[in-house]
């Protein structure tokens, strides 16, 4: 996950090296160092490659590094910094050919991901290609962020009244129940958000702290562990009260940050993004963040309602952005990373990373942290041990069938203008392409409709809208021959269609899963008979018994995102902007990420 910036299940059986591709939809993205203080020219150079939640704050403090021209064994060194989300980055060292991997980027000597979890998967990947291993140990962390259960003040200190809770105890809480059992009816039912494992590493850490917490150990994690039929109903259980999956929870805590300055209280009527969750697991930086106001749409704003950070009693998992000296590290580069974390670990820059929220390289919180997240202090928690990478695969293999199922439909736009070319094929070639693409890393135990829309057309009479398939199992090859069959004419009925395909899924409604509305449009409203937003805003409003929510994508420039992005709202679902239609593959990748 990305703090600070807007980006996104194993879909399973997929190799560990396609799983490492998905995990990470971020762009590379360079930081520039002033060119400032003495002539440097004859300095080691030492390229750094961070994970992005923490590569703004890592190229601020190489600047100070390079500007305090520090020495070593009598010679200095000049860093330089780019960030890049930690899948990707592994996935270009896995395949030996940085430079044609990421050919903006330069290749590192000093790798800085999230989490050890990508160190282990990339020995593993290593060692299936026959490779001596490039990341064969462990490693020094220059900061930590253990993974906690968020929740808005009110529900977080009725959970704490309890005493010690475990994953379990909280995140399965809903069942029939849900607040009901903490003597509060009126919340409803309780549910949570999670960033998709297979895109996330914070994702990832949760479900493996959920399999920890089933076994009731902390280390030691195995295949067979995972096989046992208590763990696997454990884990479903939890799953089971997902809302929908997240492909980025910094996106999910700007939304509530919003919310929350609009007047929309977490928990309470208004924002049905706000209203729709009761908890949400994350790193413990990210509350801090968003409790000091930093994910805030008016920056430094604090919310009205704070979140809380609850840690389960089992213990939790712990992201400790490890520092990484790759063996391509020459000896006087590698002496210079030597000194580079030296100063990293030094008290003015620790100072820095909790400023951001983060424990320090020991683990140790500041009395900021712990005050602002109303959280443990260092000592106060158990960390799960990172599993064998076996093991983590083995988890990611599994999920696929644990995870909440979901019924969707989706809707495809197919009005006169997707006849539009892009490039030398059409809007609605490259969308279905697309489509089939992002709805193929479904599963046969999803069950899913497919709805095209435009206006009425000789071939449609009577309403705007057609059922091409009728909700089901998930059948990919029948489902693409229908889609790509799909005949082009006509305005956009959008708003009619959204209307009714929300009433089909409310019909429809199956409370064990995801029910999601999915609609693909190049355009804006364009049918006098139903034109009126408000309304149908309020017809979708989300029902938090009966949740059924719209996802958006805005294909092209002619969509109206604004438009989507409110409907979205409205049902607690959200929009992915493809209005760029280069981008309309990886939007549907996130997109799918949801279910």
């Amino acid at each position: 996950m990305t703090a600070g910036q807007r980006s996104a299940r194993p879909w399973l059986p997929y190799s560990v090296a396609v799983v490492a591709g998905l995990a990470v939809i971020a762009a590379a993205y360079v930081i520039v160092r002033p060119a400032t203080g003495p002539d440097r020219s004859g300095c080691v150079a030492l390229e750094v490659n961070s994970s992005t939640e923490k590569a703004d704050l890592v190229a601020q403090l190489a600047a100070r590094y390079n500007a305090a021209d520090r020495r070593f064994a009598g010679r200095c060194a000049e860093v330089t910094v780019h960030g890049l989300n930690s899948g990707k980055a592994m996935e270009a060292l896995a395949a030996g050919n940085w430079s044609g991997r990421q050919p903006g980027v330069p290749a590192p000597q000093v790798w800085l991901p999230t989490s050890s979890l990508w160190t282990g998967r990339l020995r593993l990947l290593d060692e299936q290609a026959g490779r001596a291993a490039q990341t064969p140990g462990r490693y020094p962390s220059i900061a930590n962020s253990p993974l906690v259960i968020a929740m808005p003040l009110e529900k977080g200190e009725l959970v704490r009244q309890r005493g010690k809770l475990g994953w379990a105890d909280v995140l399965g809480l809903s069942g029939d129940a849900g607040w009901a059992a903490f003597g509060r009816p009126e919340w409803g039912r309780f549910t949570f958000g999670k960033d998709n494992p297979n895109l996330s590493t914070s994702g990832l850490a949760a479900t493996i702290a959920t399999y920890y917490a089933a076994v009731r150990r902390s280390s030691d994690l195995t295949k067979a562990d995972l096989a046992k039929p208590a763990v696997t109903q454990f884990v479903r259980r939890i799953e089971a009260n997902v809302s929908h999956y997240s492909d980025d929870s910094v996106d999910l805590l700007r939304d509530l940050a919003e919310a929350d300055l609009g007047g929309a209280a977490l928990g309470a009527a208004g924002d049905a993004r706000a209203r729709d969750m009761s908890a949400v697991v994350v790193q413990e930086e990210l509350v801090y963040q968003y409790n000091e106001g930093q994910l805030s749409p008016t920056p430094g704003q604090k919310p009205r309602v704070p979140l809380v950070a609850v840690h389960p009693s089992e213990g939790t998992f712990n992201l400790d952005h490890p520092y990484v000296v790759l063996p391509s590290a020459d000896a006087a580069q590698q002496a210079a990373a030597q000194d580079f974390l030296a100063f990293l670990q030094d008290d003015p820059q620790q100072r820095s990373f909790a400023d951001l929220g983060f424990r320090d390289h020991e683990r140790r919180a500041s009395d900021a942290l712990t005050a602002a997240v109303r959280g443990g202090a260092d000592g106060q928690l158990t960390y799960f041990d990172p599993p064998a990478p076996e093991v983590v695969d083995a988890i990611l293999r599994g999920w696929g069938t644990l995870r909440k199922k979901a019924n969707i439909l989706l809707a495809v736009d197919t009005s006169g203008s997707m006849n539009a070319k892009v490039g030398s094929r059409t809007r609605f070639q490259v969308a279905t392409t697309a489509v089939d693409r992002g709805v193929g890393l479904l599963n046969s135990a999803d069950r899913v409709a497919l709805w095209s829309f435009s206006s009425e057309t000789p071939q449609r009479t009577g309403k705007p809208y057609s059922e091409e398939v009728r909700l089901g199992p998930y059948d990919r090859a029948a489902f693409a021959r229908r889609l790509t069959g799909l005949r082009v004419g006509g305005n956009t009925a959008l708003y009619a269609t959204v209307r009714a395909a929300h009433r089909r899924l409310l019909a429809d409604y199956d409370p064990d899963r995801i029910n999601a509305v999915v609609v693909l449009t190049d355009g804006k409203n364009e049918y006098p008979k139903d034109n009126d937003l408000d309304r149908l805003l309020a017809d979708i409003e989300l029902d938090p018994d009966r949740p059924v929510k719209v996802f958006c994508v805005a294909f092209d420039r002619e969509s109206d995102l604004a438009a989507l992005d409110r409907i979205a709202g409205a049902s607690a679902g959200k929009a992915f902007d493809a209005t760029d239609p280069a981008t309309i593959d990886e939007a549907f990748v996130k997109l799918v990420s949801s279910f």
